[in-house]
């Protein structure tokens, strides 16, 4: 980790909904408050909190995907084509399509790259997730839960990007499936100089991964620091209920 080089900095960052009432008044609610915090390069940063509290909005906020928020405050990126794994790995795979068209798509988007080339590319980042060239020919209803995710991994990784989203890679996968995937997260990011912020709601799997952790409450980052400096001393009564509820 390269302490002194920064991959994503949010400043002030704050994202207010509108709905209207059935009085045509209009009800706001803040799901974000006043995030501050960067991503060094290298790192794995995680961010931890209960279902509800603002995470996936984050997520979402960072990658300009909040088309009817009202967002405040600075996100700076400092790579390029960031990009997302998701929670669900079929939900975000095409079923219509084969494995090799899915990774393929991004590429000839970009349209940087002729139809041999592209094809290598999709075989080269085949086998970097673990999976065989075969699976090319292969769609998603053909693949297992942990095989998606590799998938979804292969294509969020497809264009080279340095800095990945990870959003609730592994919490669809049964245990044996998760540590699998989680390995070959900590593996991809030492082969390709990848820095990732990794929100998960399962402190186990913040703590067995990530470098750092923020811990969100109500859309507000109450507390962060090294995972032992948050795990061993924390300072947020919430912080110590979630930690209290877990066996490290």
């Amino acid at each position: 980790m390269n302490e002194s080089i920064h991959v994503l900095e949010v400043e002030h960052l704050s994202v207010e909904y509108q709905d209207s009432t059935i009085f045509g008044k209009k009800s706001t609610f803040k799901a974000l408050d006043d995030i501050s915090f960067h991503v060094c390069q290298g790192e794995i940063l995680g961010l931890v909190g209960e279902s509800g509290c603002g995470k996936s909005t984050l997520s979402k906020a960072i990658l300009g995907m909040l088309d009817t928020a009202k967002v405040t405050g600075d996100i700076r990126h400092y790579t390029k084509r960031p990009q997302m794994v998701f929670q669900d790995p079929y939900g975000s795979l095409n079923p219509a399509k084969t494995i090799g068209w899915i990774l393929e798509e991004p590429l000839r988007i970009f349209g940087k790259y002729d139809a041999a080339e592209r094809k290598r590319r999709v075989l080269d980042m085949l086998e970097k997730v673990g999976l065989d060239r075969d699976y090319a020919t292969r769609k998603p209803s053909e693949l297992s839960g942990g095989q998606r995710q590799r998938v979804s991994i292969a294509t969020a990784l497809i264009q080279r990007p340095r800095f990945i989203l990870a959003d609730e890679p592994v919490s669809a996968l049964d245990v044996t499936i998760q540590a699998q995937i989680l390995d070959l997260l900590v593996d991809l990011k030492e082969e390709l100089d990848l820095s990732y912020l990794f929100i998960s709601h399962d402190l186990n799997v913040i703590y067995s991964i990530c470098d750092r952790v923020m811990v969100m409450e109500k859309g507000r980052i109450i507390e962060q620091g090294t995972v032992d400096e948050v795990y061993n001393h924390p300072k947020e009564e919430y912080t110590k209920k979630l930690i209290s509820s877990i066996l490290l």
